[in-house]
């Protein structure tokens, strides 16, 4: 399963969620080739992603749906080694990053370590709009940390000191705009739902003052106008994922 290497194995148990993830697994998995675990969970693909897994991995485990945070928190359970880092499909980890891993868990008083991520849109490195370094809490001792439990943009949340990483993830995000619009669709809902369950209503003036703040924020605040159109872009289709996502809380408000 796990290539062999000069070095020792690390003693890291990754833990891969995935769904029809073909296009990016393989990356993935060699990434962390070096981990002495890999668990990958699995929603019943219908691609070749579960056969790509089995040639790194035999600790591939296909479990229905139950959301971002508790399908990865199952992977969380399943880990043996002492370490655990969470990754996502559309993931890798650089050779630099994978060093500065194993120097950390060989000698730390962490309970876990933030890791910046280099995010890539539609092939290209965006700098700002909140983009870099986007630090994310990823590499946690067993026991030490658990997943929020949250309907989307789920988070680790440690117990003790937590360090930061210099090297990043890389993060291949959405390739096309197709790729975003649906993702769209499927994240505005999750997060209309998440306010609803919280008790947030909606009024009017989510629509006229929200989109075009997160614009604002994205484009000038967040300096997302240093990459150029790409940035454009982007402040563009928050501002619209901000808006269909209050329309979706409006819409589960009047139905009730």
């Amino acid at each position: 399963m796990r290539s062999e290497s000069a070095a020792p194995p690390l003693p890291v148990s990754v833990v891969i969620v995935t769904k029809n993830e073909e296009k990016n697994i393989e990356r993935a998995l060699r990434s962390v080739r070096e981990c002495a675990e890999i668990i990958l969970i699995d929603d019943f693909s219908t691609d070749a992603t579960v056969s790509i897994a089995r040639s790194y991995t035999d600790k591939v485990f296909q479990i229905p749906w139950q959301g971002y945070a508790r399908q990865k928190q199952t992977g969380i359970d399943r880990a043996t080694e002492p370490w655990i880092l969470v990754l996502d499909a559309d993931e890798c980890v650089t050779e630099g990053l994978l060093q500065e891993i194993r120097s950390a868990v060989a000698d730390s008083g962490y309970a876990g370590y933030f890791i910046p991520r280099r995010n890539f849109f539609l092939g290209r490195w965006i700098r700002g709009g909140g983009w870099w370094p986007d630090y994310t809490l990823r590499l946690f001792r067993k026991g030490a940390a658990s997943m929020e439990q949250r309907e989307v943009h789920e988070k680790i949340v440690a117990e003790g000191k937590t360090g930061h990483l210099r090297n990043p993830l890389e993060h291949y995000t959405y390739g096309t705009l197709s790729d975003y619009l649906q993702k769209m669709d499927s994240y505005s809902t999750l997060a209309a739902r998440e306010l609803h369950a919280a008790g947030r209503r909606f009024r009017s003036w989510h629509l006229l003052v929200k989109p075009p703040f997160t614009f604002f924020r994205m484009l000038v605040l967040q300096k997302g106008a240093r990459d150029g159109f790409y940035g454009l872009i982007l402040a563009l289709l928050y501002s619209f994922y901000t808006l269909l996502k209050y329309l979706k809380l409006w819409e589960m408000q009047r139905d009730n």
